[in-house]
């Protein structure tokens, strides 16, 4: 894309700390220097204390904004993912969280890599995402979309969950367990990771299963086409269990329940500064070793 084709472009972030906060206002500071309209998320407006800004909700900032610069951790860009897939406005990551493996510009880098996008000098890549359903006795409940991984709980109980597995109409598996992470590759690098699933390029068009605890020892993680369409029926009479999606405040399933999780549609665009590499942000957010003699 062009120098200057980003003209009109939205700040979102979630967390109200200091640290992040004074990366908006050098985000509007820069912004505002090189002539780009600003819109600031509306909940933002209190706290930055600018009442001159202009503040959208997301739908505003989704229909009149060319990109979107969002502050804060992963988290932070897991939300705003769910809520702008599908609309062709790519996503910016400024990190002040921990990780960042989405977030993968650090504060310090803000002038510098923030304009080598604004000029036009940047990668694109596409995320998919997955569309939840629960249905009891064929009556929707519940609806989400996950950027991450939509996670079947046995909850606050010390019980484990029972549930089928099937995938594409075809019988897998009957499971008791602490539950199940079906993530794909975005969230392979999150909780999948912590229940031992392996690391997925972000360019599969895949969708990992991954036991958390299985009673039996010979469940392992099991790697499918992301365009299966995989069911769980809850089979546990003891408990309610929980699902969610990307950590999001769960829903409680009961016994026969059927958890429906397909890939969407929509796809999410996020844009890195030059030189973004996956396997360069393993190595130093995950510890990996360099190469023998270098630091």
């Amino acid at each position: 894309m062009a120098r200057d084709a980003f003209r009109n472009i939205g700040l979102v972030a979630r967390s109200r700390s200091e640290q992040a906060l004074y990366s908006i206002r050098q985000l509007i500071h820069l912004l505002q220097a090189r002539g780009c309209h600003v819109v600031v998320e509306k909940s933002l407006l209190a706290a930055l204390e600018a009442p001159e800004l202009q503040g959208g909700s997301t739908k505003q900032i989704r229909s009149c904004c060319d990109l979107v610069i969002v502050v804060g951790g992963d988290g932070s860009l897991l939300g705003a993912g769910r809520a702008f897939a599908g609309s062709d406005v790519p996503l910016l990551g400024v990190n002040r969280g921990r990780l960042g493996f989405l977030t993968d510009i650090l504060p310090s880098e803000i002038e510098t890599r923030v304009n080598q996008v604004l000029d036009g000098n940047y990668e694109v890549e596409y995320r998919f995402l997955l569309d939840m359903q629960v249905r009891r006795e064929g009556t929707l409940l519940t609806q989400g979309s996950a950027l991450n991984d939509v996670v079947l709980l046995s909850g606050d109980s010390v019980h484990m969950v029972e549930f089928e597995l099937f995938i594409d109409n075809l019988f897998v598996y009957k499971q008791r367990s602490d539950g199940l992470i079906i993530s794909t590759p975005t969230g392979s690098t999150a909780y999948a990771l912590a229940g031992g699933g392996p690391i997925m390029h972000p360019r599969l068009d895949a969708v990992v299963l991954v036991p958390l605890n299985p009673h039996t020892l010979t469940s392992r993680p099991l790697v499918v086409d992301a365009n299966s369409d995989i069911r769980l029926r809850v089979t546990t009479h003891r408990l309610n269990p929980l699902v969610s999606c990307d950590g999001q405040d769960g829903f409680r399933v009961q016994l026969n329940d059927e958890i429906r999780i397909t890939k969407l549609p929509q796809r999410l665009k996020l844009l890195h500064p030059p030189g973004h590499n996956f396997y360069e942000a393993c190595r130093s957010k995950l510890g990996w070793s360099n190469r023998l003699g270098e630091q």
